[in-house]
């Protein structure tokens, strides 16, 4: 199968030209998590993630996108998925656009969920999320502040944290969507609505609910099918509530080329 079977065409898109806080505006207005970025002859320059507009620190800027790009593989509609899949994964990527060969002219834009939703685990791939879930996960409280989530997610470049209760047990997720869609767009001596990194919201006011979570027993499909269907970029895997893990996209994706020569 192609890229082609499965990319989103006439994909959103900003220019390397434009400010970044208007992008920013885009990316919330919509609920993207990533848009390609190209120049004035439409030839793609790369993508903007939400993890680049959460780098903003000013609500008024003349910073423009190009300053923010991130390069991406060139992914032609004709490729093999297969090798897209091995392609993203090596560049951590999570969407990608996609261009029409060498004069890069966008033509699209693929995600790991697009390629998830086309392929299946193999006979070699890990039968157990257990096998292939973080441990040494991350995690917050609902009454941490949202620029201290904020920071980890910057650090660590997560693109969402699990919620637990003080007693370990699972609460919910705040993700980097979350927080932009919420308005709290930026990091610094103030937060996105003007307070006070002091009087900052408490993750509780952004995070979502519940988490959704399955046991380390389930295997590799199950959590894909979940991940699509609730259009999620990560499951917990929790037992009696208690949080033992994380599988994300990426990690099942990973387990679904074992074996295929990619």
């Amino acid at each position: 199968m192609t890229v082609e079977r499965i990319m989103s065409k006439d994909p959103l898109y900003v220019k390397d030209s434009d400010l970044i806080t208007h992008a920013r505006q885009v990316m919330r207005d919509h609920f993207l998590r990533g848009v390609p970025v190209v120049n004035d002859h439409m030839k793609v320059g790369g993508i903007l993630t939400d993890g680049d507009i959460l780098k903003v620190k000013s609500t008024k800027s003349n910073v423009t996108v190009k300053g923010y790009v991130k390069e991406v593989p060139m992914i032609t509609p004709e490729m093999e998925i297969l090798k897209a899949a091995r392609l993203m994964l090596d560049a951590n990527q999570h969407r990608v656009p996609v261009v029409s060969g060498v004069d890069r002219q966008l033509m699209g834009i693929i995600s790991d969920a697009d390629i998830l939703a086309a392929v299946r685990p193999t006979k070699k791939s890990p039968p157990y999320i257990e096998e292939i879930m973080v441990t040494d996960v991350i995690s917050c409280y609902p009454d941490d502040s949202v620029t201290k989530v904020w920071h980890q997610m910057l650090e660590h470049d997560y693109t969402g944290i699990p919620v637990v209760s003080h007693t370990n047990e699972t609460v919910g997720m705040v993700t980097r969507r979350d927080i932009i869609k919420a308005g709290y767009a930026r990091v610094g001596e103030v937060d996105g609505r003007g307070a006070k990194a002091g009087d900052a919201p408490k993750v509780e006011r952004v995070m979502s609910t519940p988490m959704y979570t399955l046991p380390p027993e389930a295997s590799v499909k199950e959590a894909i099918d979940k991940i699509l269907q609730y259009d999620i970029g990560r499951i917990a895997v929790a037992s009696n509530k208690k949080l033992l893990g994380v599988v994300s996209r990426s990690a099942l994706l990973s387990a679904c080329l074992v074996g295929t020569g990619f």
